[in-house]
């Protein structure tokens, strides 16, 4: 059932788009030649929606105290602010003005005279279609009707200022790229008709028609045989909204967000045409933020609009994003300094980031500065985890360690700032979670572009993190060590124990409260009664195709006897299987990690 564009499908959109730009995250970036070749439009995306997300997240959290839940204005403001501050690239700068242009409309309350004409409008056109069919509403239907018509028209509204504060916020803007496939987004809903939910949907489809008219509109598209990689992105966010809106609560793969209107070949690095082998390209991209007047913003632009192109500065209300190619960096930070105070400075050089993969070509300065980073080495190996006895066991076989909070989700910014951290020239990644495949994903993505050479080994448990780090070896080629380490996590099988909090469907049947479930390979398939009984089961199937090592992690407050029940099971009925166990000391609902080898 629809629902209505409260603060609750704000936070379902933000997130719904998160998943489906995880999704799509390679598949953006593989087709991005325009305005620079540079391959990262998805994942500055993924991390500009990633940083609305967790702003939007903090604005629930804050009211859970209380019990209150935040309105509407506030959902969107803090969706806009976080885009704004973890705004990456060029498509991750303007997609934070498109959101912060439609969360100034949605923030407020609809026109009334607006709405009011809207109402008579689609009053009209349902009493044309089928007059005989319109009965008598109820004082609550009225209500909900009313309401959906005020949404509709605030969407309409919404959509249509995001495009034309998106146009405003670059300096020179082209057709044929997301702003072209945001203003067919606003058009199509302008004209559209009907619900919220229809209003959504006509500005996805006028965003897809359009997206697909971006190869003839820009010369290095149709050259690369391409549709437009932020404009893909900005398809993807608004399918989400679609989603969000018709009240699904749950991220429905859209294949036809990034297939369905055009075919989307993916492009060698070698095939698509490379800005930056053009002599007199700029050689550096820049961003900021900057805390300024609005008043100075309009000289700060002419000044960089000289230094560079691919300008783009967005914001308001004294905080601003500050995007721009150029080869002098240095005048592009002073130019800043003139207006405000400019802070979060990245620098990439763009040739040396993707000529040469052992220097890292990018920098935080104002990190730098505080000299939170360290000294370069040669390699490293990243590990996401939870729990304090994980953490030591991987911190003993050599790596760095990433906590994991069940609470707080961990983002691919942070992930990102972790290799940052380490200073290593070739960094190989645990993510030991299914979950923060997106995530890390998105965190390789962002130290690549900064010239770090980087392996994910995907590790969907920690025991297959730490059968990759028993076979790490520092001194063997970059190469030949990540094949090993992959090797033995693929060839690590897992299982868990987990408590099942409220009565839900899963694969092995109904499971109630206080049961205890069995997980191989992420699936459900026992129902127990006790943890030993079921940790029984699951070794039994797990052992039955074979294994040398069993490997069991034990979490926080388990029965004292758990580890020895199963070690005695395991020695009486599978002959030379060895048994080793560690104190994990991860959440009590999580009691057992089992790893077979």
């Amino acid at each position: 059932m629809p629902q209505s564009l409260d603060a609750s499908a704000v936070r379902t959109w933000c997130r719904l788009a998160l998943h489906e730009l995880g999704r799509t995250r390679e598949e953006i970036d593989a087709i991005n030649v325009y305005p620079v070749a540079d391959r990262d439009t998805g994942t500055n995306l993924y991390l500009t929606v990633e940083s609305a997300a967790q702003s939007v997240d903090a604005v629930f959290d804050g009211h859970a105290a209380s019990g209150a839940r935040p309105d509407r204005a506030e959902a969107v403001r803090a969706m806009a602010h976080g885009a704004l501050i973890g705004a990456r690239g060029n498509s991750g700068t303007i997609l934070a003005q498109l959101l912060r242009g439609m969360g100034e409309v949605l923030a407020d309350k609809p026109d009334e005279t607006t709405a009011a004409t809207t109402t008579a409008a689609t009053t009209a056109a349902a009493a044309a279609v089928a007059p005989a069919a319109l009965t008598p509403l109820t004082p609550l239907e009225h209500e909900a009707e009313a309401e959906d018509e005020a949404d509709a028209d605030a969407l309409r509204a919404a959509l249509r200022c995001a495009a034309a504060s998106a146009y405003q916020a670059v300096a020179h803007p082209v057709e044929g790229t997301m702003l072209s496939v945001a203003m067919a987004a606003a058009e199509a809903a302008a004209f559209a008709v009907g619900t919220t939910s229809a209003i959504a949907r006509a500005a996805y489809e006028g965003a897809r028609r359009a997206l697909a008219a971006t190869p003839g509109q820009l010369d290095v598209l149709g050259r690369a045989g391409v549709v437009d990689a932020g404009g893909l992105g900005l398809v993807a966010v608004l399918g989400a909204l679609v989603d969000a809106i018709d009240g699904e609560g749950r991220a429905v793969p859209r294949p036809e967000a990034v297939s369905g209107a055009v075919a989307i070949p993916q492009v060698p690095v070698a095939d698509a045409a490379d800005p930056h082998a053009v002599p007199g390209d700029p050689a550096y991209e820049v961003i900021y933020l900057l805390e300024a007047p609005d008043s100075a913003i309009s000289v700060l632009r002419e000044q960089l609009d000289a230094l560079g192109d691919s300008l783009v500065v967005v914001g308001g209300d004294g905080l601003w994003n500050v995007h721009i190619h150029a080869d002098d960096p240095g005048a592009v930070i002073e130019a800043g300094i003139e207006a405000g105070r400019p802070y979060r400075i990245r620098i990439t050089h763009f040739g040396e980031a993707a000529r040469d993969p052992a220097r890292s070509a990018a920098c935080d300065t104002e990190s730098q500065r505080h000299g939170t980073y360290a000294e370069p080495t040669r390699r490293a190996v990243v590990a996401v985890v939870r729990g304090d006895g994980l953490a030591a066991l991987c911190a003993q076989a050599g790596a760095t360690v990433v906590r994991a909070c069940p609470d707080a989700p961990l983002t691919g910014r942070e992930i990102a700032e972790a290799v940052r951290r380490v200073g290593a020239l070739e960094v190989v990644l645990l993510p030991n979670d299914g979950e923060l495949r997106d995530a890390v994903g998105a965190a390789a993505e962002q130290a690549r572009a900064e010239g770090v050479r980087v392996a994910l080994i995907p590790t969907r448990s920690p025991v297959q993190g730490i059968a990759a780090l028993a076979v790490h070896e520092p001194t063997r080629r970059f190469d030949e060590d990540v094949v090993a380490m992959t090797s033995a996590a693929g060839a690590t099988r897992y299982a868990e124990l987990a408590v099942a909090e409220r009565e839900s469907w899963t694969m092995a049947g109904v499971c109630q409260a206080g049961d205890v479930l069995g997980l191989i390979d992420g699936d459900v398939v026992v129902i127990g009664g006790n943890l030993v009984e079921t940790g029984m089961i699951v070794l039994d199937r797990m052992l039955a195709a074979g294994g040398e090592m069993v490997t069991l992690v034990l979490g926080e407050g388990v029965p004292d006897d758990l580890a020895e029940c199963l070690q005695a099971h395991v020695r009486d009925s599978h002959l030379a299987v060895d048994t080793v166990v560690y104190g994990g000391g991860q959440p009590a609902a999580c009691p057992l990690i089992i790893g077979v080898e």
